[in-house]
């Protein structure tokens, strides 16, 4: 039986480039766009109408630029893996947006298969980053530990919570999630969403990042 498409949301400025990204996505079964914004504050609102899987989003946008439109929906609890999709590959961007919760940071001169593939790779959970930025991946992380008065605690979590924090760390998706709890792909998002908020995380990726290293993904 065939899988339900990810839903996937594009914010970008420019047309030219949305319309690329659409027509790209449109050949793939497996990925389905179900909006479009062309600034952070029209994505903030579709995003929380839509709820979509995966956000492909500009780092430079007029007005509301992705970073901040990236913390507001981190702010409101987006359960959405959030990619940056930029020309910027400065390190201070990189690491900001990972440190803001990007589950994801991509550079625009990509070829177009390797487009298709890791936003594929990101509908399933998986942090994506494009090879030459992956040095700064590990450092970026470690950097966005917050101080030990707000540090993660495992124990806050619920029982449900636990065994869906174990399965983010195996880089599972929230459908998939839902498959081996029996629940359904919703009732997972708002338990991420929570656990998020709990554990004083931003993103899947710090979750799975934290997880793993705590050693809880074996527990």
């Amino acid at each position: 039986m065939a899988e339900t498409p990810a839903t996937l949301m594009l914010i970008d400025d420019h047309p030219l480039l949305r319309r690329g990204i659409r027509q790209l996505v449109e050949l793939e079964d497996d990925l389905d766009i179900v909006g479009e914004a062309s600034t952070g504050r029209e994505g903030l609102r579709l995003a929380a109408e839509l709820d979509p899987d995966l956000i492909l989003m500009d780092l430079n946008m007029p007005e509301m630029d992705g970073l901040e439109t990236l913390k507001a929906l981190r702010d409101q609890h987006s359960a959405a893996r959030i990619v940056m999709f930029t020309v910027s590959d400065h390190e201070q961007d990189v690491v900001a947006a990972l440190r803001a919760g990007a589950d994801g940071y991509l550079l625009k001169d990509m070829e177009p298969e390797d487009m298709v593939r890791q936003l594929r790779q990101a509908a399933t959970g998986k942090l994506v980053i494009s090879e030459r930025l992956t040095t700064l991946l590990a450092e970026a992380l470690r950097a966005s530990r917050t101080s030990p008065a707000q540090r993660p605690d495992f124990h806050t979590l619920t029982p449900r919570e636990k065994d869906i924090l174990r399965l983010i760390a195996e880089g599972l998706s929230n459908k998939m999630i839902g498959r081996r709890l029996d629940i359904s792909d919703g009732t997972v998002k708002v338990h991420v969403k929570h656990l998020l908020k709990k554990l004083n995380l931003r993103s899947r990726v710090e979750v799975a990042v934290w997880a793993v290293e705590e050693g809880l993904h074996r527990h």
